[in-house]
């Protein structure tokens, strides 16, 4: 994994270095900062191979960022380009016209395309990108090469493609090298199917789908689980799927619903006992979600092999 942050350099050298090596020789951008605004620029990024593609994290000051023609021909990626901008709304140009990407919003298009984005505030922003090769792309590429970058209009669509990105970024890590293949072709397919490239019938689609749902699911359950009860039936509501298909979303992992919370649970106990070493058993297990002491204990021990109190004595001997 590359990382990278300005800090170490000189206040007056800090925009220079971003706008050339990293903005123009990484990304093959143009980016622009008002003279007077520079010796306050600072900026962070990550970026890592994942499954062919290239996962890459931005959190810097503000500034205006183009993709020109001369950029293009300079460093051509021909790839999908996915962007979930999590602070820093700002104004995208294309030449298909003009729209507005919000805090939170997702953004598809072809890397090799022009635009131009404009912040609308002097403040940071912070963007995770996912660039996929068209290569690695089985069906629509052609399609894919007109897509103009633009938020996704659906908000349900865009909510699935935030699950997805997020839960790659959790799992980037330590992926294995199948279960990233498989990851970077669900969201490609999941892209295309929210821009009308490909049609949500397509088998890879309906995979990509479930694995979405799935990512949503989670997501939704680690939200809630103060909550002693949260039966399947909320979370398919708030998905907008019926029962059944929140059901099959969890086959392919081999765990039920009710599995999947219970591992959950246990998981957030286990990181509260490391994080919270006055807080009582008791108080995490209600926490985290347990109707008891009993069935916290049961399940503690099952899933991890210790029970609660060896577990936590075994993070202090470490």
């Amino acid at each position: 994994m590359l990382t990278w942050s300005t800090d170490a350099l000189p206040a007056h050298e800090r925009f220079a270095y971003w706008r050339e090596e990293r903005g123009k020789q990484l990304f093959g951008v143009s980016i622009e900062l008002p003279a007077e605004r520079r010796h306050l620029f600072h900026g962070r990024l990550s970026a890592q191979a994942v499954g062919g593609a290239t996962l890459a994290s931005l959190n810097a000051s503000a500034y205006e960022v183009s993709r020109t023609e001369a950029d293009i021909a300079r460093l051509s990626t021909d790839s999908l380009m996915i962007g979930l901008q999590v602070a820093g709304p700002g104004w995208c140009d294309t030449p298909a016209g003009q729209t507005f990407i919000d805090a939170g919003a997702v953004a598809i298009g072809h890397a090799d395309l022009p635009s131009q984005g404009m912040p609308t505030t002097t403040g940071d922003f912070h963007i995770h990108m996912l660039t996929i090769p068209l290569g690695r792309v089985a069906r629509g590429q052609e399609a894919a090469r007109r897509l103009h970058l633009a938020p996704v209009q659906q908000e349900r669509h865009a909510r699935l493609v935030d699950a997805a990105l997020c839960a790659l970024i959790e799992d980037a890590p330590g992926i294995a090298p199948d279960a990233a293949d498989a990851a970077i072709a669900d969201i490609a397919n999941l892209a295309l199917m929210t821009r009308g490239v490909l049609t949500p019938g397509l088998p890879e689609v309906r995979k990509a789908l479930r694995s979405a749902h799935r990512h949503a699911a989670i997501r939704i359950m680690r939200r809630s689980l103060h909550r002693g009860s949260l039966p399947p039936e909320t979370v398919a509501d708030a998905l907008g799927i019926s029962l059944r298909q929140l059901h099959l979303v969890f086959e392919p992992t081999g765990r039920s619903y009710h599995r999947t919370l219970t591992a959950i649970r246990v998981e957030m106990a286990c990181r509260r006992l490391g994080a919270q070493p006055d807080q009582s058993v008791a108080a995490i297990a209600f926490a985290c979600g347990f109707d008891s002491l009993a069935t916290f204990y049961r399940a503690f021990r099952e899933w991890t092999g210790f029970s609660p109190g060896e577990y936590r004595q075994s993070l202090i001997e470490r």
